[in-house]
């Protein structure tokens, strides 16, 4: 498990974060933000996304912490990206009235299209997909209550994230591996 930590004047957000890959004896996370949906909706996402996750967050307000805690993860999920990654992986899941899909790239090319009905997780979306370098589209297709399709947004994203981190024993792209070198600058 790696262990990062992110901290500013308005946030302090502590992760560890590792593959567990398993469906069947999954390791609950570990999160305490003091914001209770933000609570469930990441130990939802780690649950389906088959990662041990360990979470300690605090901020000023409410959309620091949630924001913080967004980028703080998708740094922590683009450090654990194994370089024979599967790379994709799409899921649409149904959760009572709420029908979402989720499709993700861990490619390295950051890119979000939205909208989810609730503002705040929009944000925590974007702000995911930008530091974790993936290309993420997230589509509503029914619901009519806000905590339904966020949650089912969430397990969708882990369901996703799960699939695009399975190793493939080779790069997937045609470009092969992408190699960076810190030239000193």
């Amino acid at each position: 498990m790696k262990t990062i930590v992110r901290e500013t004047r308005e946030t302090r957000v502590e992760i560890g974060l590792g593959r567990t890959g398993e469906i069947a004896a999954p390791v609950p996370a570990r999160v305490e933000t003091g914001e209770p949906f933000l609570d469930h909706m990441l130990t939802a996402f780690a649950l389906y996304a088959g990662l041990d996750l360990e979470l300690k967050a605090r901020g000023d307000l409410r959309h620091h912490l949630v924001e913080d805690v967004a980028i703080t993860l998708g740094e922590a999920l683009a450090r654990i990206v194994p370089a024979r990654a599967n790379r994709y992986g799409a899921r649409t899941l149904p959760m009572d009235d709420a029908l979402v899909q989720v499709a993700l790239d861990l490619g390295g090319r950051p890119y979000y299209e939205g909208p989810l009905p609730a503002p705040l997780y929009d944000h925590w979306m974007r702000s995911f997909a930008m530091q974790s370098r993936a290309t993420l589209h997230v589509r509503v297709l029914r619901g009519t209550d806000r905590h339904h399709v966020v949650e089912a947004a969430f397990k969708a994203l882990g369901l996703a994230v799960r699939e695009a981190l399975g190793e493939s024993g080779a790069p997937f792209s045609t470009k092969g591996a992408v190699k960076w070198e810190d030239g000193g600058c």
